[in-house]
């Protein structure tokens, strides 16, 4: 009986790690694309009024997914741990407004850029503030471990800067401004022009900007097979007239990079 109890234990041990190993997240290798995504970066990807994840990203992965044969899944993740999500296989891509910069060069892989974008300066409609000087002994507002904070960081304005406010989104920056909690907010200019245009009159963008920068999708590093076959759809969608299509879509007119 001893010898039994012990040989149904070791199929019990044997049928555990098997239903647990299919379980497993393979990434890649299965037939789903995991992409993590902050919902609150509009235009990029939001939840809309139902509630639902929209945006120009959210329609260019689904486009990519389907060149490719993928199911395409949205994973909500915190932004600032997003390398960390990548590299640990929950997600398989970082993909909503991710912005190319050597340090992250340096953690992940990169597809070729697909929008141009900038890190620009948004106070009130009514605020005094017309230049990057007049930062000077202001409270500034970003989001927390975004390219915001790294343009703001090579800027020498920083120095003169009063405090700096790191938020975990955007739209938690643009709320404090819109109150006066703080004086300007450090933001991608694709985003600004979103809300400028959805709230008229409450905001304004400064003429200058703080660094000019291109968005790019993050691909765990020794995943080539992946970077490369993802790449190919892109390409595609960009022959084929998919890619400007879904960018009218959102923004009126083709800012797709070829």
């Amino acid at each position: 009986m001893k010898r039994f109890a012990a040989i149904s234990i070791l199929l019990t041990a044997m049928l555990s790690l098997v239903v647990g190993c299919s379980n497993t997240h393979t990434g890649a290798s299965s037939n789903q694309l995991i992409i993590g995504i902050d919902d609150k970066f509009a235009p990029m990807g939001f939840r809309d009024e139902k509630n639902e994840i929209v945006g120009f990203d959210i329609d260019y992965a689904r486009a990519a997914g389907e060149k490719m044969g993928k199911e395409v899944v949205f994973q909500t993740i915190d932004w600032s741990s997003k390398e960390s999500e990548l590299n640990s296989g929950r997600i398989d891509l970082i993909w909503n407004g991710y912005t190319i910069t050597d340090e992250r060069k340096q953690k992940v892989l990169f597809t070729k850029p697909y929008l141009k974008n900038a890190q620009v300066i948004v106070t009130a409609a009514n605020s005094p503030i017309t230049k990057l000087d007049d930062l000077s002994g202001k409270n500034v507002g970003l989001q927390k471990l975004s390219s915001a904070a790294d343009a703001l960081d090579a800027s020498p304005i920083k120095n003169n800067i009063k405090t700096i406010t790191e938020f975990p989104d955007n739209v938690l920056a643009l709320s404090d401004l819109k109150i006066g909690r703080v004086d300007a907010v450090v933001i991608d200019k694709i985003v600004a022009d979103y809300y400028m245009a959805k709230d008229k009159g409450t905001f304004k963008q400064l003429d200058e900007s703080l660094a000019p920068e291109e968005y790019g999708i993050g691909v765990k590093k020794g995943n080539e097979a992946l970077r490369n076959d993802l790449q190919k759809a892109l390409d595609t969608m960009n022959q084929d007239g998919t890619a400007a299509k879904i960018s009218e879509k959102w923004f009126g007119e083709n800012r797709v990079l070829k």
